[in-house]
């Protein structure tokens, strides 16, 4: 049976509804800032139903999703996937220095 729906796109998080139902990041006590593009969000809604409230949502590439960013010249850890020597897929943790994380 078909709901009603009243869809909004937003272009950025500069949109009226980019913040809706998406909670501040908490810090963690390992970045110092808030990130200035998503404002401690790590992500924002790239369209929302504003009445079931079901939302596509983009990742925050300046702050790589945490919502917060290294002001000073600490290492960022970042999880990544590479491909292992024996041909599959495997976690790691990356660290990106300061002249590789944006606003760092």
């Amino acid at each position: 049976m078909p709901h009603a729906s009243n869809i909004v796109f937003c272009a950025g998080p500069d949109a009226a509804h980019a913040f809706d139902n998406v909670a501040v990041q908490p810090r963690t006590g390992a970045l110092d800032a808030r990130c200035p593009i998503c404002r401690g969000h790590g992500q924002w809604n790239t369209q929302i139903d504003l009445i079931t409230f079901r939302c596509m949502r983009a990742l925050c590439d300046h702050c790589h999703g945490y919502g917060w960013i290294e002001t000073g010249s600490d290492p960022v850890a970042v999880p990544d996937i590479v491909m292992a020597p024996e041909g599959y897929p495997k976690w790691i943790v990356r660290y990106l220095d300061a002249a590789e994380v944006p606003g760092g």
